[in-house]
Protein backbone atom coordinates (compact mmCIF):
# COMPACT_ATOMS: atom_id res chain seq x y z
CA UNK A 1 0.00 0.00 0.00
CA UNK A 2 0.95 3.43 -0.45
CA UNK A 3 0.20 6.21 1.38
CA UNK A 4 -0.09 9.42 -0.61
CA UNK A 5 1.39 12.83 1.10
CA UNK A 6 -2.02 14.35 1.52
CA UNK A 7 -2.88 10.81 3.06
CA UNK A 8 0.33 11.35 5.29
CA UNK A 9 -1.52 14.76 5.93
CA UNK A 10 -4.65 13.99 6.83
CA UNK A 11 -3.12 11.20 9.67
CA UNK A 12 -1.31 13.99 10.80
CA UNK A 13 -4.23 16.86 10.98
CA UNK A 14 -6.80 13.91 13.12
CA UNK A 15 -3.97 12.82 15.43
CA UNK A 16 -3.54 16.56 16.01
CA UNK A 17 -7.19 17.85 16.01
CA UNK A 18 -6.99 14.14 18.76
CA UNK A 19 -4.91 15.65 21.45
CA UNK A 20 -7.91 18.45 21.95
CA UNK A 21 -11.03 16.25 20.32
CA UNK A 22 -13.35 18.50 22.28
CA UNK A 23 -12.04 22.22 21.53
CA UNK A 24 -12.56 23.54 17.96
CA UNK A 25 -9.13 24.51 15.67
CA UNK A 26 -8.54 27.04 13.48
CA UNK A 27 -7.00 26.10 10.30
CA UNK A 28 -4.14 28.36 10.84
CA UNK A 29 -3.15 26.65 14.04
CA UNK A 30 -3.83 23.21 12.48
CA UNK A 31 -1.19 23.75 9.71
CA UNK A 32 1.41 25.83 11.87
CA UNK A 33 1.34 22.69 14.20
CA UNK A 34 1.68 20.03 11.57
CA UNK A 35 3.78 22.64 9.22
CA UNK A 36 1.84 21.91 6.00
CA UNK A 37 0.44 24.88 3.60
CA UNK A 38 -2.52 26.00 4.87
CA UNK A 39 -4.58 25.56 1.37
CA UNK A 40 -3.62 21.96 0.70
CA UNK A 41 -4.92 21.70 4.60
CA UNK A 42 -8.08 22.70 3.49
CA UNK A 43 -8.97 20.63 0.89
CA UNK A 44 -7.95 17.74 3.11
CA UNK A 45 -10.24 18.93 5.88
CA UNK A 46 -13.16 19.06 3.53
CA UNK A 47 -12.63 15.35 2.26
CA UNK A 48 -12.35 14.52 6.26
CA UNK A 49 -15.52 16.39 6.73
CA UNK A 50 -17.38 14.49 3.78
CA UNK A 51 -16.68 11.39 5.47
CA UNK A 52 -17.76 12.30 8.58
CA UNK A 53 -14.50 12.19 10.91
CA UNK A 54 -14.17 16.12 11.32
CA UNK A 55 -17.04 18.78 11.98
CA UNK A 56 -16.66 22.47 11.15
CA UNK A 57 -17.92 25.55 12.81
CA UNK A 58 -17.87 28.51 11.08
CA UNK A 59 -17.87 31.63 12.46
CA UNK A 60 -14.89 33.91 14.20
CA UNK A 61 -14.60 31.12 17.02
CA UNK A 62 -14.99 28.39 14.60
CA UNK A 63 -12.58 25.47 13.61
CA UNK A 64 -12.54 22.08 13.46
CA UNK A 65 -12.66 19.37 15.34
CA UNK A 66 -13.09 15.47 15.45
CA UNK A 67 -16.90 14.01 14.89
CA UNK A 68 -16.16 11.23 17.51
CA UNK A 69 -13.40 10.35 20.17
CA UNK A 70 -9.95 9.44 19.00
CA UNK A 71 -10.63 5.63 20.00
CA UNK A 72 -13.33 5.44 17.75
CA UNK A 73 -11.18 6.36 14.68
CA UNK A 74 -8.66 4.32 13.09
CA UNK A 75 -5.56 4.92 10.54
CA UNK A 76 -7.66 3.56 7.88
CA UNK A 77 -10.59 5.19 7.88
CA UNK A 78 -8.87 8.65 7.74
CA UNK A 79 -6.26 7.13 4.75
CA UNK A 80 -8.90 6.05 2.65
CA UNK A 81 -11.13 9.56 3.54
CA UNK A 82 -8.69 10.89 1.48
CA UNK A 83 -7.02 8.43 -0.85
CA UNK A 84 -9.63 6.24 -1.51
CA UNK A 85 -8.53 2.56 -1.23
CA UNK A 86 -5.29 1.14 -2.28
CA UNK A 87 -2.95 -1.77 -2.22
CA UNK A 88 0.30 -3.12 -3.86
CA UNK A 89 -1.38 -4.13 -6.98
CA UNK A 90 -4.23 -2.82 -8.67
CA UNK A 91 -5.47 -6.46 -8.70
CA UNK A 92 -5.47 -7.01 -5.12
CA UNK A 93 -8.75 -3.86 -5.89
CA UNK A 94 -10.65 -5.26 -8.79
CA UNK A 95 -9.81 -8.00 -10.08
CA UNK A 96 -11.82 -7.18 -13.12
CA UNK A 97 -8.54 -4.54 -13.89
CA UNK A 98 -6.56 -7.41 -14.36
CA UNK A 99 -7.66 -10.05 -17.03
CA UNK A 100 -5.06 -12.79 -15.35
CA UNK A 101 -6.32 -12.17 -12.21
CA UNK A 102 -7.67 -15.22 -12.32
CA UNK A 103 -4.15 -17.44 -13.55
CA UNK A 104 -1.91 -15.43 -11.93
CA UNK A 105 0.05 -17.57 -8.70
CA UNK A 106 0.84 -14.12 -7.30
CA UNK A 107 -2.54 -12.67 -7.24
CA UNK A 108 -3.62 -14.30 -3.90
CA UNK A 109 -0.67 -12.67 -2.49
CA UNK A 110 -1.38 -9.15 -3.47
CA UNK A 111 -4.77 -9.71 -1.97
CA UNK A 112 -3.44 -11.36 1.32
CA UNK A 113 -1.27 -8.72 1.67
CA UNK A 114 -3.83 -6.16 1.23
CA UNK A 115 -5.84 -7.62 3.45
CA UNK A 116 -2.65 -8.02 6.22
CA UNK A 117 -2.16 -3.74 5.52
CA UNK A 118 -5.53 -2.86 6.20
CA UNK A 119 -6.11 -4.92 9.13
CA UNK A 120 -3.15 -3.67 10.93
CA UNK A 121 -4.25 -0.12 10.17
CA UNK A 122 -7.87 -0.86 11.28
CA UNK A 123 -6.26 -1.86 14.26
CA UNK A 124 -4.77 1.21 15.30
CA UNK A 125 -6.60 4.44 16.50
CA UNK A 126 -5.86 7.63 17.33
CA UNK A 127 -6.16 7.11 21.28
CA UNK A 128 -3.14 4.52 20.87
CA UNK A 129 -1.24 6.51 18.64
CA UNK A 130 -1.43 9.71 21.31
CA UNK A 131 -0.64 7.19 23.96
CA UNK A 132 2.73 5.99 21.94
CA UNK A 133 4.12 9.64 21.03
CA UNK A 134 3.98 10.33 24.60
Amino acid sequence: MYVTREADYAVRCVLHLSKNYEQLVSVNDIAKSIHIPKSFLAKILQRLMKKDIVISVRGIKGGFQLAKKPQYLNLLEVIEAVQGVSAANICAIDKKKCSLSNKCSIHPIWVEIRAMVEKRLREENFEMLLMRKR
